[in-house]
């Protein structure tokens, strides 16, 4: 069994009243690519997004992922850069199999950030962007934007029409959730990984 077969697309589809819009809500692990005018939004810590676009085609999607790497694994041609490569290839082909062209993709890139404190020497969010950056420059798809690293939490709201993303950073949090659900998420993934868990690559 694939273990990613109920991580991928968004179920929590909403009706946002601040933008007026259909809106889909993507937690750690998933993923969402549509043709419609639906906002895709998330909120990263040290995890990265990926916001790809056939400007062309009008189609557009965003991912969100961790990479279950272990402080002494710098290689990212490893196991744990497998589960990246997924989650790039997942949304990748989803966008083709609406309509997209990959020659003409062209990606907005987040997140990172120095939230999961004590995890590792070289932070978790350095190695999520690293690795998101790699990806892109060997597929050769073009990056128009970047919000990597730093302290502080992240909100997206991307706009699959104009190809417009919305960052808020989250300066003051009221509650540990986006810490929480990442930790859980990085732990649910390294044990995954550790039992050599299947990941379909494409």
């Amino acid at each position: 069994m694939n273990v990613f077969e109920n991580e991928h697309l968004a179920p929590n589809r909403y009706f946002d009243r601040s933008f007026n819009t259909d809106a889909v809500k993507i937690l750690p692990g998933e993923y969402f690519a549509t043709s419609e005018n639906t906002m895709i939004v998330t909120v990263l810590g040290s995890c990265v997004s990926a916001c790809i676009r056939d400007p062309i085609a009008g189609i557009a999607g965003m991912n969100h992922f961790l990479l279950p790497a272990n402080a002494d694994e710098e290689n990212f041609e490893s196991e744990s850069a497998r589960y990246g490569v997924f989650a790039m290839e997942i949304l990748i082909n989803h966008m083709m199999k609406l309509g997209a062209q990959r020659n003409r993709l062209e990606a907005k890139i987040f997140g990172g950030a120095n939230v999961l404190k004590g995890f590792t020497t070289i932070s978790v969010g350095q190695k999520n962007s690293a690795f998101v950056q790699e990806y892109l420059e060997a597929e050769r798809i073009r990056v128009v934007a970047t919000d990597l690293l730093g302290d502080f939490p992240r909100k997206l709201y991307q706009f699959p029409e104009t190809g417009e993303v919305k960052v808020r950073k989250l300066k003051t949090m009221h509650n540990t959730t986006i810490i929480d659900r990442e930790s859980e998420y990085r732990v649910k993934i390294k044990q995954t990984a550790t039992k050599g868990g299947d990941v379909d690559l494409f």
